[in-house]
C-alpha cells in the first residue's frame, strides 16, 4: 500500500479525529480509504448520469421509462 504524508485544515482534521474516537474507525487511514472509495462510486454514477444524458442528446430521447433510468440511478447509489 503507497503511504502518503497529507495535511488537512483543524476542523477536517478534528472531524477524522471524532470518528475515530467514536469508533467509527479505527485510524485516519481507514477512515481516508472509505471516504475516497465512496468518492470513486460517486464519481462512477456521475460518470454513468453523464453517458446516459450524452447518449440522449445525440440520440434523441432515450426509450427508457424514468422508473428504469430512476431504478438503475438508485441501484448504482446503493451499490
Amino acid at each position: 500500500m503507497a503511504r502518503q504524508s497529507i495535511s488537512f485544515s483543524k476542523p477536517n482534521d478534528e472531524w477524522l479525529k471524532s470518528q475515530i474516537d467514536n469508533e467509527e474507525y479505527s485510524s485516519k487511514s481507514e477512515l481516508v480509504n472509505d471516504l475516497v472509495r465512496q468518492a470513486r462510486k460517486q464519481q462512477a454514477t456521475i460518470d454513468w448520469l453523464r453517458a446516459k444524458l450524452e447518449k440522449s442528446e445525440k440520440d434523441g430521447f432515450t426509450t427508457d421509462s424514468k422508473e428504469m433510468i430512476l431504478k438503475e440511478s438508485k441501484s448504482r447509489l446503493n451499490g
